[in-house]
């Protein structure tokens, strides 16, 4: 799709597109109706700045439609529809090796029982191990915190699927 063909949308098709790249349905709802936009960057620096607008409960309910990393289940079936937007951004998970991959099954099942959603991290490139490292050294940090450091990797990964999804 190209920037002009977003535009043109019709609101309903436009807000499913929007989505696609980030689960909170308000700030979809916010970008569907910041239309038209420039190019690429533009909709990614509108994005930013609506995502700063976003309450605790949209936070959450963007994080919630991400699936667990190392979770192969949870890849294949949560949120089918966001597949193609979403491929590739937990493929270092694809060859780590079976202690890696048990450890971040234990450390996110931790994670989320410390913090009541699940552990947010931009993975696009990331090797299962600096994953790995990366939640434990946040699981430990307070709530507070967390929302804060999930929303800046949400909103890295909501940049990264609109670039994907323009320029394919």
């Amino acid at each position: 799709m190209n920037v002009n063909t977003l535009n043109a949308l019709p609101w309903q098709d436009a807000m499913r597109w929007f989505s696609q790249t980030c689960a909170a349905e308000k700030w979809a709802s916010m970008m569907t109706d910041k239309r038209p936009y420039c190019d690429v960057a533009d909709i990614q620096n509108h994005g930013k700045a609506v995502w700063e607008t976003m309450e605790k409960d949209d936070l959450l309910q963007a994080f919630a439609a991400h699936p667990m990393i190392g979770d192969i289940n949870s890849l294949r079936s949560k949120y089918a529809s966001t597949r193609a937007l979403a491929a590739g951004e937990q493929s270092g998970t694809a060859d780590a090796d079976d202690a890696t991959l048990y450890a971040l099954k234990e450390k996110n099942e931790a994670y989320l029982a410390r913090h009541g959603f699940i552990f947010i991290i931009c993975a696009s490139g990331l090797p299962a191990t600096t994953m790995l490292q990366a939640l434990e050294n946040r699981l430990n940090n307070s709530t507070e915190e967390e929302l804060n450091n999930a929303a800046a990797e949400q909103i890295k990964i909501t940049c990264l699927r609109i670039s994907k999804a323009i320029n394919s």
